[in-house]
């Protein structure tokens, strides 16, 4: 097994559980609740505190903290709260991400995550896999991010809001509304098209991207409320991928999804 290395002025506590081949950088502080798995390297200045479990192949960066107390005014340092990280994820220079806040609750990220320099993920938040949070990206509490959604640099994302899958979202927006699957969003609270070149390198075939584009139309286009929208769409034969997107807006009732910014192009490929 290789030895784990931990730099001499890095301060690990005793009743922290580190995996062989683990690396530790200068002036770094574990705390006694942090267990990390194999392969995962921390370079200097990184904090890790309370109850954090890390699985294997992560990278953290310079200045890193991960584990803090929530930025919750009714946060009791008495509950029982932590952050959960899974395999293969990149979290650069001073990303913060914060523990659950409310009692036994859960900060969680997938795998293969890229998470770059300054991002703040709050607590409560749930990111899934092969998700890019670009530069200065603000997280606020309980926001989920959907599978392989890209959240472009310096955008802010209200509270309990939901990014879905293969959400493209461009730098210096800001979103207080759900980003239903598969769409372009930027501005403030504004969707703009589908992310046609997203689903194609996913794998998507030519005939889910043709459902979507259906059912996107359907939505927003239609001219048609929410309702008699959806009430349409169950009449109607779609695969997975387009029932996902649709499945996604009938569940959007408590904040809703962000509304067209301009006519999608009836000639756009699917």
């Amino acid at each position: 097994m290789i030895e784990k290395r931990i730099h001499p002025t890095a301060i690990v506590d005793s009743n922290a559980k580190l995996a062989g081949s683990v690396e530790i950088g200068p002036f770094s502080i574990i705390g006694p609740h942090v267990t990390i798995g194999e392969k995962t390297i921390m370079q200097s200045n990184v904090v890790i505190e309370g109850e954090v479990n890390i699985g294997h192949g992560n990278f953290i960066g310079h200045g890193a903290i991960i584990g803090a107390p929530p930025q919750d005014v009714s946060f009791s340092p008495d509950r029982r709260t932590k952050v959960e990280i899974g395999d293969d994820n990149i979290f650069r220079e001073y990303c913060t991400i914060h523990r659950g806040s409310p009692d036994g609750s859960v900060t969680k990220i997938g795998d293969k995550n890229f998470v770059m320099s300054g991002a703040h993920i709050g607590h409560n938040c749930v990111i899934g896999n092969n998700v890019v949070i670009a530069n200065n990206c603000l997280l606020a509490g309980h926001v989920q991010v959907d599978d392989g959604a890209f959240l472009g640099g310096g955008s802010t994302f209200h509270q309990f809001m939901h990014i879905g899958r293969l959400v493209m979202v461009q730098g210096s927006s800001a979103f207080g509304k759900d980003l239903p699957p598969f769409v372009v969003a930027a501005e403030r609270n504004y969707v703009f098209g589908l992310n046609i070149v997203g689903m194609r390198r996913t794998g998507l075939s030519a005939n889910d991207r043709r459902e979507i584009k259906e059912a996107f139309k359907l939505v927003y286009l239609s001219g048609l409320n929410m309702s008699q929208a959806l009430d349409k769409a169950a009449t109607m034969t779609f695969g997975r991928a387009a029932r996902e997107f649709l499945d996604f807006v009938a569940s959007a009732k408590k904040r809703g999804i962000c509304p067209l910014k301009r006519r999608m192009d009836d000639d756009t490929p699917a």
